[in-house]
């Protein structure tokens, strides 16, 4: 008999509630901010305007580094990082449409509870400067971007997203499934970028990520996917719970 798959863990009520909170107070904090910038007296310069592309562009680039990282390094099993973070992709790797069973809530809560920490720190901006006004658009424009990241990450594996959706991926405006599955092809190792994907062709055109896992390699002597090949070995003899 084929052994069952690992799915992602189930969140508790009170974790449910606890990140529809987050979820509500970023896009809280998100709104305050667009009216703040909106009702400052802000120099809209070709240099603050150029801060929004930037924000999206570094959002793009953070989720690349994150999912690379969580791909790459370390075991499922280390405190705190390993549940919440690790064993998700780990997970994902081996079993992508598990993804498509989680809902909205437990989609994009952590995600939440992390752009918290960066929205409130944009009020240590002073937007009567120029410098505090790009800051502040760099940064809100980067959140803004990656806020719905694993949202995008879960429409591009959906064979029929909704059709406002479909529309953005065709654009290529939001990752798209085709785009997507690049990653998940053999041998799985370019195109981690998953806020928008913009990166991904640029990053893998000079094999950024590859030229960092060797200088990783030759400053700590540490492996990439190594534990992640343990992991799959572990779920083939039963090892891992489903």
């Amino acid at each position: 008999m084929e052994k069952q798959l690992p799915a992602h863990d189930e969140i508790t009520g009170l974790m449910r509630a606890f990140e529809m909170g987050c979820i509500a107070c970023a896009a809280g904090l998100i709104l305050l901010h667009g009216m703040r910038l909106f009702l400052a007296p802000v120099s809209w310069s070709w240099w603050v305007v150029a801060a929004l592309p930037s924000g999206a562009l570094f959002a793009d680039f953070m989720s690349g580094m994150i999912h690379w990282f969580a791909d790459s390094w370390f075991e499922e099993t280390m405190p705190v990082l390993g549940q919440r973070l690790l064993r998700p992709f780990r997970v994902h790797h081996v079993n992508p449409a598990d993804f498509l069973r989680r809902n909205f809530v437990d989609t994009n809560g952590d995600v939440s509870m992390v752009c918290i920490l960066f929205l409130l720190a944009i009020f240590a901006f002073p937007l009567e400067s120029r410098a505090g006004q790009w800051g502040a658009v760099f940064l809100l424009s980067a959140i803004t971007t990656g806020w719905p990241t694993n949202q995008v990450h879960q429409w591009a594996h959906m064979p029929n997203p909704p059709r406002f959706v479909a529309v953005l991926q065709r654009a290529e405006i939001i990752l798209s499934g085709p785009a997507h599955r690049r990653h998940h092809s053999h041998p799985y190792l370019e195109h981690y970028c998953i806020a928008t994907g913009w990166l991904n062709r640029p990053l893998t055109a000079i094999r950024f990520f590859r030229r960092l896992e060797a200088l990783v390699t030759w400053l700590t002597g540490f492996q990439p996917r190594e534990d992640d090949t343990q992991f799959i070995q572990k779920i083939r003899d039963g090892q891992v719970n489903a």
